[in-house]
């Protein structure tokens, strides 16, 4: 087991570390771009040159990578002189048009995002697998019926039309403040406006991916259901209840497990369009903004590679409980 984790950590860590040098390739060739457009409208050829050095964009790819990895565990200084910014560890740059360091803008965003990751987890999970397994124990009945008509509407709806219709209807009924809505909470000091303003958020992101677990659960619980170790629990005469829960749920949740944990990593990474329906100051609004509207490459590369690591925590944490629950996926 000690071995099968080892190797799946320094797997992780390789494709990370891969990972990042891509990013920077790829947003190396704009760097020029980026200069230009934080130096202003009317920018010669001169100012954007001293700009991408300002910016710390005028050195080679492998010398700005390695800068980059350096500043993750002993910080970085942008800049020469008294016009020098230092971030510390662990660094992620510095974006010069928020005058903030990217760490500390990621961490400022992080609460949002992590808040609506987890209320829609759990949602979603509860509703999804629940109806799934409801609907596999009473195949062709009433429940699978409505579990049926529950997937094919939650998966044909997209994230922003159920997400507009949910953000509408709410407003109408004066159950949202849009003053209010795209400010942080926290759950803390008031619990109440906490949940007021994520709960519709949580509902968009639970309902659509709670049509995906029901059928991936069902799905999953019908196949263990004829499998042979299944059969001769029945014949031994164990109880249905016990055979549910204690031999099939065992086996059927495991690919289910799997996919949660990647989908929740997924959305640690910011929840663009949820976010931004709902005015939520999240790590997906700072990115869409970063995009669209400025090219902070600093913010795009941070929060691209943050994004990149919780799916790799989660995958790995994952193949870890996966282990745990079938050992047949060990490696020797």
């Amino acid at each position: 087991m000690i071995k099968y984790i080892a190797k799946r950590f320094f797997s992780s860590l390789t494709i990370l570390t891969a990972l990042s040098a891509v990013v920077f390739s790829i947003f190396y060739s704009i760097r020029g771009t980026a200069a230009a457009i934080s130096c202003g409208t009317h920018c010669s050829p001169q100012k954007i040159s001293a700009n991408m050095h300002r910016l710390g964009l005028d050195q080679p790819l492998i010398t700005e990578w390695l800068h980059f990895i350096k500043g993750l565990f002993v910080g970085t200084t942008i800049g020469d002189g008294t016009a020098a910014f230092h971030c510390p560890a662990p660094s992620l740059g510095y974006s010069f048009n928020n005058n903030d360091c990217v760490s500390h803008l990621i961490a400022s965003r992080f609460p949002v995002t992590f808040s609506l990751a987890l209320g829609a987890f759990i949602m979603w999970m509860i509703l999804g697998v629940s109806l799934g397994i409801l609907a596999a124990r009473f195949r062709g009945g009433p429940i699978d019926r409505i579990a049926n008509v529950f997937v094919l509407v939650g998966t044909s709806l997209p994230t922003f039309v159920l997400g507009l219709l949910i953000y509408i209807g709410a407003f109408l009924a004066h159950w949202i403040d849009p003053i209010s809505q795209g400010m942080w909470i926290s759950p803390f000091s008031d619990p109440w406006g906490f949940f007021k303003n994520f709960i519709f958020a949580w509902l968009t992101l639970a309902l659509v991916s709670a049509a995906i677990y029901t059928r991936l659960t069902r799905g999953s619980v019908i196949e263990t259901s004829g499998e042979d170790f299944i059969r001769t629990a029945r014949a031994k005469g164990v109880p249905e209840r016990k055979v549910l829960i204690k031999h099939n749920l065992r086996t059927a949740l495991s690919p289910i497990i799997s996919q949660a944990g990647l989908d929740f990593g997924a959305l640690l990474g910011g929840a663009i369009i949820t976010e931004q329906i709902f005015q939520l100051p999240g790590l997906g609004q700072l990115s869409i903004k970063a995009v669209t509207q400025t090219l902070d490459l600093p913010v795009i590369v941070g929060t691209t590679l943050l994004a990149a690591t919780f799916i790799l925590v989660f995958n790995f944490l994952v193949d870890i409980a996966y282990s745990i629950l079938d050992p047949r996926v060990r490696v020797a």
